[in-house]
């Protein structure tokens, strides 16, 4: 897992239809940095790995098996 960079951000926010100049990316980036740095240890290992739509599908999944 590795954290975004703001080139990263700016490009999910540009898809997303929530457009942001490079310097609100770049505090963006550098906002979130510290929790990616924070689960780095566990990353992999957790049911909820940073990716909540794989997450939800998952669960509802199993909730209908």
């Amino acid at each position: 897992m590795t954290t975004p960079t703001a080139k990263e951000i700016k490009a999910m926010t540009d898809v997303a239809g929530v457009p942001v100049d490079a310097e609100v990316a770049a505090r963006i980036a550098n906002s979130i940095g510290p929790a990616f740095q924070g689960f780095a240890p566990v990353a992999g290992t957790l049911p909820f790995d940073l990716e909540p739509a794989g997450f939800l599908l998952v669960q509802t999944v199993k909730a209908s098996t």
